[in-house]
């Protein structure tokens, strides 16, 4: 009995033991045995390749990097604090701004700051083209299938504009209702230009990608100054209405002195030898009220040189740490890796079908006839 349960029919596998083997010979015989078909795919992907490894123009890329540097944040260090103390105030102390830096991409991605890259001017290497950047973007090439797949839409606009009057193309933008070009302009610069931020070293990369070497660093040297001018424009914007409200106020508070002050001296030369009370309590109440002006005046003066000196205190400062340089070798992958890349793909896809594809479809196929 003990034998019997021991006993395994030999036809009986273990699973255990049972492994997959692979018939490398096998696999080799038929490689071997298609290899002229192989042949003939790589010789289609080799023309393949080449058509569309030209078909794709050459893109340049450039990086900036920055590192704002905020002189707003130093607590009672700044210019502010300083002439406060000096003019006997109390010190100014910083608060934190609704600008932040990591906002970089969000403004740089932003339809107003897109339109004012619009009318920058760009020049390409060779010197043939020096015109605006949104004129430049009807200069840039694109693949051959990129025409087809606009075809249609061309189409559309071509039959479109022989029934609407053309609009003057001097006027002015309006981000807020912009046309099919316009909008499709706008999302080519925006695919073109991208900004990233470090929310820990505060450092913003902005990327900037074309055509021409040359434009490229123009595009990406101009972005980086709008964006310096827009966060500098916003943080001091505060400030700068805080100083024309009390250069306005400064001018009342002046008048208003000198006035006082004009009534007290004409009343005291007018009686300088009348000895009357009357004329000495007037005489008082006229010098008590140029002191009283003087001394609003002396007050809003001082509170207009700190806010004068606020404006320079919230000013950002922008460390470049990478500047735009004109690069000097395409970016992206290279012609050659794409040829070598569409040629084995073809070969593989090839392969594949001869090996397995072919033989699981006329399988497939002779079942369906059979039923």
């Amino acid at each position: 009995m003990n034998e019997n349960k021991n006993y395994q029919h030999p036809d009986v596998q273990d699973p255990e033991n049972d492994e997959l083997e692979i018939d490398w010979m096998e696999i080799l015989r038929k490689i071997i045995a298609i290899r002229k078909t192989l042949y003939k795919a790589a010789g289609v992907g080799v023309v393949l390749g080449i058509i569309i490894a030209l078909s794709i123009p050459k893109q340049y890329t450039v990086t900036v990097t920055l590192s704002p540097e905020m002189s707003g944040d130093k607590a009672g260090g700044g210019l502010a604090s300083l002439a406060s103390s000096f003019l006997g105030g109390a010190a100014t102390s910083s608060s934190n701004d609704a600008l932040n830096v990591t906002l970089a991409p969000d403004i740089v991605a932003s339809t107003p700051f897109i339109i004012e890259l619009f009318n920058t001017r760009v020049q390409t290497l060779n010197g043939e083209l020096d015109t605006t950047l949104v004129t430049y973007l009807d200069e840039q090439k694109q693949p051959w299938w990129g025409y087809i797949k606009a075809a249609p839409s061309m189409a559309i606009g071509a039959f479109k504009s022989l029934f609407t009057e053309k609009t003057d193309s001097a006027t002015t933008l309006n981000p807020f209702q912009l046309t099919e070009k316009e909008a499709a302009k706008v999302k080519e610069l925006r695919q073109s230009i991208l900004a990233e931020a470090d929310k820990k070293t505060a450092m913003t990369t902005i990327t900037v990608t074309m055509q021409d070497p040359k434009v490229t660093a123009i595009v990406a040297d101009s972005v980086v100054a709008k964006l310096q001018q827009y966060i500098i424009d916003y943080r001091i914007k505060k400030a700068k209405e805080d100083c024309a409200y009390l250069e306005e106020l400064y001018k009342e508070r002046q008048q208003e002195y000198y006035e006082a002050q004009s009534k007290y001296a004409h009343y005291f030369d007018s009686n300088r030898n009348i000895a009357l009370q009357s004329v000495r309590a007037e005489q008082e109440r006229l010098q008590n009220d140029m002191n009283l002006a003087y001394q609003v005046y002396s007050q809003v003066a001082q509170q207009l040189q700190v806010a004068r000196a606020k404006i320079q205190e919230e000013k950002p400062v922008f460390a470049v740490v990478e500047p735009a340089t004109v690069p000097l070798q395409p970016s992206g992958a290279s012609r050659k890796t794409i040829l070598v890349g569409i040629v084995v793909l073809v070969v593989c896809c090839i392969g594949l079908w001869k090996l397995l594809g072919q033989s699981y479809w006329n399988n497939i196929r002779l079942s369906l006839k059979l039923k």
